[in-house]
């Protein structure tokens, strides 16, 4: 079995956090948003990862996926339905 460094535990994180935020905008906002959320938080897993390089010889970059996972959060906290909710 593989071990996983850092920069991958931490993508598998916001991996994590983006799934979650996408099942409660499923059960709680509408399930568009929801479903969006889900599919962002796919590019985060790390068999994402080795399914991009064997398939199309290509990986997001960490820093990429940071960035990317930033501008969700602050759209999240900023002007979304959930976020009114819970009063972030």
């Amino acid at each position: 079995m593989k071990k996983l460094n850092v920069l991958e535990v931490i993508s598998l994180l916001f991996g994590l956090i983006l799934l979650t935020i996408g099942i409660m905008n499923i059960l709680k906002v509408h399930p568009v948003p929801g479903i969006i959320y889900i599919t962002f938080s796919i590019v985060f897993f790390p068999p994402t990862k080795v399914f991009f390089k064997k398939r199309f010889n290509f990986t997001v970059p960490f820093g990429i996926k940071t960035i990317l996972f930033i501008i969700i959060m602050w759209f999240t906290l900023g002007v979304s339905d959930l976020a009114e909710m819970y009063g972030l």
